[in-house]
């Protein structure tokens, strides 16, 4: 799985990012706020251990040596742990009084903005109801971490110097204005890199006092506890059955008409360069009910459209109200051609049944999902999407490289050939999809030959959207077990800028075909270069439309004209385009589901 943050970091030897859309749990960005900053270009991808060396939790304190991979012992609760230790501790949902002001950074993917929505609500229940805009205000401080990549750690590591000053000079801080927190701030680091550094973290000279991994969020308030009593808390292990189910997200993003769901956490691929697994845990999903009420709930907050998240979303398997055992595998469809090192033991439902009940439930809201793996798009996934009008049209597809000699390096599970033949099916049956993927430059061993297949790809597929990063290898993966990083720098960045030149000679094509056609765009809010003249929105596959404010008639009230606004759907008539743009003429403004009905009224006309 690959499917990302601040542009301060931007340094030659890493990857490049160009950005038209943001899919996945991978697409990267810094949330810093209620404020939205757009993605660095650097990105590295790290990588996994094999996953049967999972247990319910991840300890690495025991090891003498530090340089030595850990065994499995390593990866296995100590025995002398209890039941009550291992499990995590529910947060009641009672007021009580604030007991200090939070600022929160999050860096990294879409689930990391959904984990600290998931951290806000047990802290509010906790006590911790006020936010301070900027840390110098706060008594805790929280970063959420990313380790996927070298440079989403070093920028943290700078935002911890900064803090660590905060609290070493707080009384002068104070003195001069510069701070107005009320006791010198506790910093919180959460999430990948928590997990992954946790003793380097802890060492790094008192700048940290609490180090929590993503799985034991619901442990905060004990941890700060013990920071009182003057320990530092620290715990980073990795669960098998949490999902955060029960909490009911703070939403950092208010009156937002777009949000963000998790439906499943961790993921079983063993791609050679990724981390995930590791930092993340095994998959596993949330109840479908448990969702159900979760989107419910934001359609009565006025939410029209919901992305579902998960690192492997579309292997989504809600096996809780499943007894049986099934043989490995047996009722596990993948995508024709494809193969999963990790195989299913008890299967339930599905990511298109949840699709299925979502659709059907909430027929005036649109769905999106992301990051999803290509082997899990079964056939009846695919005809669910093309029968549905609110389960959007695109599809994220990462590719990663167009070779199959380093598809097989990857262990990603396919060759190109089974690739082609999936995006062939795809267009088949939804002839209007868009897709999107994701390309490394530079992965070790990559000839000429091989890079030369990946600009072949994309030409052949012809994407609406690409992610495209330069390979840097990571520590503890099995790339960096198992391979030697032997592309020269100086040609990763070369095969990165002729795949980023490839792809937006092919691009072009997708966007300049949408001219003429009439779009149905959520309207998301004014544009930022015309604010007070122009709207923008996305269309059904993600496209960022631009049109002029100007009234227009309402298809539900005839004899309405008015001027559209943030949460309206509205038919958008095509008329040009650019590489990243569409741009068209407003007609109506009107609803999902009458706006397609019109559309297979008009098509059955047609046909007769």
């Amino acid at each position: 799985m690959a499917s990302a943050l601040s542009s301060i970091i931007n340094q030659p030897h890493t990857a490049q990012r160009f950005k038209l859309h943001s899919p996945s749990c991978l697409t990267f960005f810094k949330h810093k706020h209620f404020s939205f900053f757009p993605p660095p270009k650097p990105f590295s991808i790290s990588s996994p251990r094999p996953l049967h060396l999972f247990a319910a939790s991840l300890n690495f304190s025991s090891l003498s040596n530090k340089s030595q991979n850990p065994s499995l012992r390593d990866f296995i609760a100590p025995a002398s742990l209890t039941a009550s230790q291992l499990q995590p501790r529910s947060v009641p949902d009672t007021e009580v009084p604030s007991t200090g002001r939070i600022y929160h950074e999050t860096y990294g993917c879409q689930m990391n903005v959904n984990d600290m929505e998931i951290v806000l609500s047990i802290m509010k229940n906790a006590g911790y109801t006020e936010i301070a805009t900027v840390p110098e205000n706060a008594e805790i401080i929280f970063i959420n971490t990313c380790a996927i990549r070298e440079n989403a750690e070093l920028k943290v590591w700078q935002r911890l110097n900064y803090f660590w000053f905060l609290k070493r000079n707080w009384k002068t801080n104070v003195a001069t204005g510069r701070s107005q927190s009320l006791h010198p701030p506790k910093v919180v680091v959460l999430g990948c890199m928590a997990e992954r550094l946790k003793e380097k973290i802890l060492d790094a000279d008192k700048m940290v006092d609490v180090v929590c991994g993503p799985d034991a969020y619901r442990d905060l308030p004990r941890l700060l506890e013990e920071v009182e009593c003057g320990q530092k808390g620290i715990n980073t292990l990795l669960s098998l059955e949490e999902t955060y189910a029960d909490i009911n997200p703070v939403r950092i993003s208010k009156n937002s008409i777009s949000a963000f769901v998790s439906v499943m956490r961790g993921c079983n691929n063993m791609c050679s360069f990724c981390i995930v697994p590791f930092t993340r845990g095994r998959e596993r999903s949330r109840p479908v009910d448990s969702i159900v009420r979760e989107v419910a709930e934001l359609w009565k907050e006025g939410v029209k459209e919901v992305t579902l998240l998960g690192q492997n979303v579309n292997s989504y398997n809600d096996a809780s109200v499943v007894e049986k055992e099934a043989e490995l595998g047996s009722n596990w469809k993948l995508s024709e051609g494809f193969s999963s090192i990790s195989k299913v033991r008890t299967t339930g439902l599905r990511f298109s049944d949840l699709l299925d009940r979502l659709s059907s439930e909430f027929p005036e809201m649109r769905f999106r999902f992301t990051s999803p793996h290509p082997k899990d798009f079964p056939d009846e996934l695919l005809y669910l999407m093309r029968e549905r009008h609110n389960i959007c049209k695109l599809i994220h597809l990462p590719a990663q490289t167009g070779s199959s000699t380093m598809l097989q390096r990857m262990r990603r599970g396919y060759t190109r050939e089974a690739y082609l033949s999936l995006v062939q099916k795809i267009r088949s049956i939804i002839p209007d999809v868009a897709l999107s993927s994701d390309f490394i430059s530079g992965f070790c061993g990559e000839t000429e030959e091989d890079h030369s297949d990946t600009l072949s790809l994309v030409k052949e597929v012809g994407y609406d959207m690409a992610y495209m990063f330069a390979y840097s290898m990571r520590e503890k993966t099995h790339a960096h077990r198992n391979y030697v990083d032997d592309v020269p720098e100086e040609t990763k960045q070369r095969r990165l800028t002729e795949v980023i030149e490839t792809f937006l000679e092919s691009t072009g094509k997708c966007y300049d075909g949408q001219v003429g056609t009439t779009q149905l765009v959520l309207v998301e809010g004014p544009n930022k270069r015309a604010p007070d003249t122009e709207l923008m929105g996305k269309s059904d596959k993600g496209h960022r439309v631009l049109f002029a404010n100007l009234p227009i008639s309402d298809r539900e009230d005839v004899n309405t004209k008015r001027n559209p606004v943030v949460g309206d759907y509205v038919e958008v008539r095509i008329t040009r385009s650019t590489r990243a743009s569409l741009f068209g003429d407003a007609i109506a403004i009107t609803k999902l589901s009458s706006f397609y009905n019109n559309l297979d009224r008009e098509a059955i006309a047609c046909s007769m």
